[in-house]
């Protein structure tokens, strides 16, 4: 997909921000801000085992080899930027990638010496649950989305989704885009742009929505 496409997703903003893919020196930096925005989260919390010394050491390792997993896969890692600083970041599956138990195994071997076995098959597990609940058989899943906190509470992250949404448009074999929501506020976010809940998800302790936006 060309840049253009994704460009315009953010007018009026077209002047300072910009979205394009990542490249593999972006990594470093996308790690830290999915880290700072996903250390809260219930959902890693609990898959991480916060309660146990390490979490935030896991934590960093799963998210760095997650994005590699993404880079080695070539999947669609969207960034944006305020002219050279990358302020946001999104992840996703496209619908011809390795889902679940799929996945490569040196991306299994690195996160269970990382994340440990429970924190990998969880991960493993929620892919397969997800896709399960959606009314689609190719779609993209929204893996990771974040902005940097300097920059919140201005409108980016709705700007991210319209880009994500110029990815999926123009993939002629996805159906639309799918993502687990833990927090209730990150509900009316993505139903601000169309997505819906398809199904009810409890991983763990964790209880969630599937909520799926049709293409």
């Amino acid at each position: 997909m060309n840049t253009d496409a994704i460009n315009n997703a953010i007018a009026p903003l077209q002047d300072t921000v910009k979205a394009i893919y990542l490249s593999v020196d972006d990594l470093k930096v996308a790690a830290s801000i999915l880290y700072n925005a996903y250390v809260d989260d219930p959902l890693f919390i609990d898959i991480f085992q916060a309660e146990k010394e390490g979490y935030e050491s896991r934590l960093r390792s799963a998210i760095r080899e997650e994005l590699n997993a993404f880079w080695v896969a070539e999947q669609p890692m969207i960034g944006l930027f305020d002219d050279e600083r990358l302020i946001a970041v999104a992840c996703l599956t496209a619908p011809d990638a390795a889902f679940g138990s799929g996945r490569y195994w040196h991306w299994r071997l690195r996160m269970l010496l990382t994340a440990g076995l429970f924190g990998t098959k969880q991960m493993l597990e929620k892919e397969e649950k997800v896709r399960a609940l959606v009314p689609a058989d190719n779609f993209h899943m929204l893996s990771f989305i974040a902005v940097h906190p300097d920059y919140q509470h201005h409108g980016l992250g709705h700007i991210l989704l319209g880009a994500i949404d110029s990815v999926v448009e123009e993939d002629e074999k996805s159906e639309g885009v799918s993502v687990f929501v833990t927090i209730e506020k990150h509900r009316a976010f993505f139903n601000d742009d169309n997505y819906q809940v398809v199904g009810q998800l409890s991983l763990s302790h964790v209880n969630g929505e599937v909520m799926f936006r049709l293409k």
